[in-house]
C-alpha cells in the first residue's frame, strides 16, 4: 500500500475513493472497505481511501475530541491489511477545513485523485460548514464524471457499529463487547521503552510500551497478551493509566509484565491484546498494599490462562 502525505496535483491513475476518519477500522468500517475493494478491482481501478490528520474534531476542539482508537500507523496497518492499495493522508487545517463541498469535489476528489467511484457513509458530510452530503455528490456526478455509492450503517444486536460504541465498550470494561464490534481484540501497539524501574524494584519488572496518543480510550489492570515475541501470544498483565501511588504527572502509561519472560526487548515493537479486565486503577495507602494487590491481579490473570490458554500470534497488520 502506497502512503502519500498529501494531495497531489495531478493523479497518476484513476481511483475508486472513500473518505472518513476510520478510527479503529470496526466491522462498519470493513464491511465499507469490502465493496470498496471489490469495486476497484472489477473495474481495475486503485482502491484508495483519504483520510485526515489531525482528524477534524481534534483540531477544532482538541479538549472535547475523543480518545482515539488506533493511531495512525495502526489504521494504516489495519488498512493494508484489507486491500487498500493508495491511503492518502492529509493535512487538516483552517484551509482545508474552508474549502465550499462543491471545489472539495471538482479540485480534489475529481482532478487530484482522478475518482471515478465514490463510496460513502449514509451520515458523510464535507466540505466547509459541513455543507456537502451525499445527495450534493448524486447531483455533481454527471458533471464530474463518477459514480457515488452510499453505504447503510451495520448494526450488531441491534445497535449501530461506529467507533462510539466501541469506545463506550472499552471506557465500560465490556473488552467482549469491544471485540465483537471491531472484529478482533482492542490492542494497542508500541515501541518498547526505558521505563523508571519503578516495576522492577516492586519484583514486577515491565515493558514499558511508548503510546503514540494522548489519551487512550481505556484505563485499569488487563489480562492481556503481547504479539511481537514469538509464535504465540505471550500471557502477560498490563496496567494502563496514570499510576496515582507512584506519580504525580498524570500522563497515561501503558506498562506490561510478561509472566515467566527474560530477554531484552528494548526497541521491540510489541502488540498488546487486551482480554479480560481485571479492575479499575486505584490509589493505594502504602506501596506495601500496592504491591500485595499486584499480587491478587497477577494471580487472576494465571488462572485466566490457565483456564483459557493463549492464542496463536497475532499480525496487528492482518486486522486480527
Amino acid at each position: 500500500m502506497r502512503v502519500m502525505r498529501r494531495v497531489p496535483v495531478r493523479a497518476e491513475q484513476p481511483v475508486a475513493l472513500t473518505i472518513g476518519n476510520f478510527d479503529g477500522l470496526h466491522l462498519g468500517h470493513r464491511t465499507m472497505l469490502a465493496r470498496l475493494v471489490a469495486v476497484a478491482r472489477a473495474r481495475d481501478l486503485a482502491a484508495a481511501v483519504m483520510t485526515f490528520e489531525p482528524q477534524p474534531q481534534e483540531f477544532f476542539a482538541p479538549d472535547q475530541a475523543p480518545a482515539r482508537l488506533t493511531s495512525l500507523r495502526e489504521k494504516l496497518e489495519l488498512l493494508r491489511a484489507v486491500g487498500i492499495d493508495i491511503a492518502f493522508v492529509c493535512h487538516f487545517d483552517y484551509r482545508m477545513a474552508q474549502i465550499p463541498a462543491e471545489e472539495f469535489v471538482d479540485l480534489i476528489v475529481r482532478r487530484a485523485l482522478d475518482t471515478r467511484w465514490l463510496l460513502v457513509g449514509d451520515d458523510f458530510r464535507f466540505g466547509a460548514r459541513r455543507g456537502g452530503d451525499f445527495d450534493l455528490l448524486m447531483s455533481l456526478a454527471p458533471r464530474y464524471g463518477y459514480e457515488v455509492e452510499a453505504t447503510h450503517s451495520v448494526l450488531h444486536k441491534g445497535t449501530r457499529v461506529s467507533s462510539t460504541a466501541v469506545r463506550a465498550c472499552l471506557q465500560a470494561g465490556d473488552l467482549d463487547g469491544a471485540a465483537q464490534l471491531l472484529g478482533r481484540r482492542y490492542a494497542i501497539c508500541g515501541r518498547v521503552v526505558h521505563g523508571d524501574g519503578i516495576g522492577t524494584g516492586f519484583g514486577y519488572p515491565t515493558a514499558n510500551v511508548r503510546l503514540d496518543r494522548q489519551k487512550p480510550p481505556l484505563a485499569g489492570i488487563f489480562v492481556a497478551e503481547v504479539d511481537g515475541l514469538g509464535q504465540r501470544g505471550w500471557p502477560a498483565v498490563a496496567s494502563l493509566g496514570v499510576r496515582p501511588t507512584v506519580t504525580s504527572h498524570g500522563r497515561a502509561v501503558l506498562e506490561v509484565h510478561l509472566f515467566d519472560f527474560s530477554g531484552d526487548i528494548y526497541g521491540k515493537r510489541i502488540t498488546v491484546r487486551f482480554l479480560s479486565k481485571l479492575r479499575d486503577e486505584a490509589r493505594f495507602s502504602s506501596v506495601e498494599a500496592l504491591v500485595a494487590q499486584m499480587d491478587r491481579d497477577a494471580q487472576r490473570a494465571r488462572d485466566y490462562f490457565a483456564q483459557y490458554g493463549v492464542s496463536p500470534a497475532l499480525n496487528m497488520e492482518a486486522g486480527n
